[in-house]
């Protein structure tokens, strides 16, 4: 609720004291003491307006009275806190138009005169405290005084560096001053030291050794502010490396088959000059028992005994790998060895390229004395035999040797099987270097011709094959066999060399092939 728009219209005026600590206010208007209600009451028995000695302020204070008695002067407006039912105003039971108001205490004035010493007197054991008061350097607890805490030396403040003296008669923190102290210096092994104060601040600790031993590192420590010893720990040492002695070196032959050798020898023997005590014995390279590859390996050992001292010796080991001459592939053939391929224990096979035979040894080893056993064998063309008594006797020759390609046409003037023969003609190459062989079976009986090269079928022979492997005589049709004789794929189209050589190369080729193939690559490029 603001307050009044117009406050010419009324103006607060004393009344008469009621009880003790009570002032009463009341209401007056310009208007007449008519018989009406007056525009600040918003209803009976409501009052829009109220007085607070010279301020006009709004309130919700009931009022008994409608009407006002006396005319109004004019009411000078200063500004004021708001005030609400239930503040503490209420109306007096004895008037109709009076309202009281209860005030609240006074809160203690603070007289620097009268409480020269608000806090209490600040004293810190081993330390001071300077003090800067509002009053002057005389005044060290007086209100709003600020004191700065310190520590004399050897001691260590805990808690706030400064404080201040507040309205509630207290300091606004505590401290107080801890002595400096170290920790307890540790034993020194073989040694001693004596300290001139104990663990207490500037106390030096000066260390000594038994007799026999040397002192290393810091020789006396001091402790300091911060609570630290200066340095570090020293150590008594004695003065000679222990004696260490490594087994011999030593030369050793791969193992047949392979690259190295497994090789064993004893611990070295250690002994400390001093003590008897060996700390520990570290070893720089494989274990014993270890395969070590062809050429020299140090094996170093390292001994440290109790004071630390050390000493070191080694020794070598030597592995050697027996070769033999590295063999040479035969004319249309390769070789497959085991492990380096000529080393001691090694296994080579020859091989041959598609549509050749081996002739001779099949496998050859490399001996100790650095020779390989039999002879090299040759890669012959492979001799096709026709004049057998079944298609499976043909088909035999070829067993795990060559693929074949069979191709059957209705007649010579087949145009698929032109186009087809045609392409193939100018694959060649890559048709052996595939292991791929063709047969054709072209035309009706009793012209029927049947071939493998410049060799001819037999009506029998071919009969069988087409029966066999489901081949028509109606028209031109294909059929692809692996080395084991199994129908892979089957063509009732003319097929490019590319697209022939692409499933071969996907699918049929061996593990042995394809390594071959990326050894020695594509050689009709």
């Amino acid at each position: 609720m603001a307050l009044l728009a117009e406050p010419k219209l009324f103006h607060c005026l004393p009344a008469p004291t009621g009880a003790i600590g009570r002032q009463m206010f009341a209401w007056t208007a310009a208007r007449s003491a008519q018989t009406q209600t007056h525009p600040w009451l918003d209803s009976p028995g409501k009052a829009l307006g109220c007085c607070w000695g010279n301020l006009s302020l709004p309130c919700g204070i009931p009022a008994t009275a409608h009407r006002l008695s006396q005319p109004a002067a004019a009411l000078r407006r200063d500004p004021a806190p708001w005030i609400t039912s239930g503040s503490g105003y209420y109306s007096a039971e004895s008037h109709t138009n009076e309202v009281y108001v209860e005030e609240a205490p006074p809160e203690p004035a603070l007289d620097y005169r009268r409480v020269p010493q608000w806090c209490a007197t600040l004293n810190i054991h081993r330390g001071e405290a300077t003090c800067y008061s509002p009053r002057g350097s005389t005044y060290r607890s007086s209100l709003g005084t600020r004191c700065e805490l310190s520590c004399a030396r050897g001691y260590r403040l805990v808690g706030r560096s400064a404080v201040q003296c507040l309205p509630s008669r207290h300091w606004s923190g505590i401290a107080y001053c801890r002595q400096i102290r170290c920790h307890v210096l540790p034993a020194v092994l073989r040694g001693s030291y004596a300290c001139s104060a104990g663990v207490q601040m500037d106390s030096r600790c000066d260390y000594t050794c038994l007799p026999g031993y040397q002192l290393e590192g810091d020789r006396s420590r001091t402790c300091m502010e911060d609570g630290r010893w200066s340095g570090s720990e020293p150590i008594c040492v004695d003065i000679e490396p222990p004696k260490i002695r490594c087994p011999d070196s030593r030369e050793r032959i791969a193992e047949p088959g392979k690259l190295t050798a497994t090789v064993y020898w004893d611990p070295p023997r250690v002994k400390d000059s001093a003590d008897g005590i060996i700390k520990r014995v570290t070893l720089r390279g494989p274990e014993p028992g270890s395969e070590f590859a062809e050429g020299e390996h140090v094996i170093r050992y390292t001994a440290h005994d109790q004071a630390y001292n050390r000493a070191s010796c080694k020794f070598s080991i030597r592995v050697q790998v027996r070769r033999c001459p590295v063999l040479k592939p035969p004319q249309h053939g390769y070789v497959s060895c085991t492990s380096a391929g000529n080393n001691y224990g090694a296994t080579c096979e020859y091989l041959c390229d598609g549509g050749y035979e081996r002739q001779g040894t099949p496998l050859r080893v490399c001996q100790s004395s650095q020779q390989w056993t039999g002879s090299q064998p040759t890669c012959a063309p492979m001799q096709i035999n026709t004049d057998v008594n079944s298609a499976a006797s043909l088909l035999d020759q070829f067993y795990e040797k060559r693929r074949l390609l069979l191709i059957s046409a209705p007649d010579p003037a087949n145009r698929y099987y032109k186009m087809q023969i045609s392409m193939l003609q100018q694959a060649t190459c890559g048709l052996d270097l595939r292991h791929v062989t063709i047969i054709e079976l072209v035309g009706q009986p009793p012209r029927e011709v049947g071939r493998i090269r410049e060799h001819q079928l037999s009506t029998g022979i071919i009969e069988e094959l087409r029966q066999f492997l489901h081949l028509t005589r109606s028209h031109f049709n294909m059929v692809l066999l692996d080395k084991a004789g199994t129908d892979r794929e089957r063509y009732i189209l003319p097929v490019t060399p590319e697209e022939l050589f692409d499933f071969i190369d996907t699918y049929l080729l061996s593990q042995q092939e394809a390594a071959q193939r990326a050894q020695s690559g594509d050689t009709c490029e």
